[in-house]
């Protein structure tokens, strides 16, 4: 039936309101807990066909890392590998180059 969850899920809890723990600090005791009952019910699932967009922002999030990447690794060789044939330790220290995080957006998203 259509109407019907795909899947239903109900969790039992123990909880403090702030009504409990303002009566038992004045009563100088412990709280007492309450029961609290929650339902979810399902009805579809995001992405649960051949949905590919996830798998796009990530190649895209991941090209653009590549192309960062290169581009601060080429500033220390250019800083590093001078025509003279000296390597500049000075230099190279002073460029920073994270590491690439290369799917983080693309799956943060999903």
């Amino acid at each position: 039936m259509p109407g019907d969850p795909h899947h239903a899920v109900v969790l039992y809890d123990l909880r403090y309101d702030a009504g409990d723990l303002a009566e038992a600090a004045r009563e100088a005791r412990r709280p007492r807990p309450r029961p609290v009952r929650r339902a979810v019910a399902v009805h579809s699932l995001p992405r649960h066909r051949w949905d590919k967009t996830v798998a796009h922002r990530a190649a895209e999030q991941e090209r653009r890392a590549r192309q960062l990447l290169r581009k601060r690794v080429g500033t220390v060789l250019g800083l590093v590998n001078t025509p003279d044939g000296v390597l500049d330790l000075a230099a190279a220290e002073s460029v920073d180059v994270p590491p690439a995080r290369h799917r983080h957006s693309g799956v943060w998203m999903a």
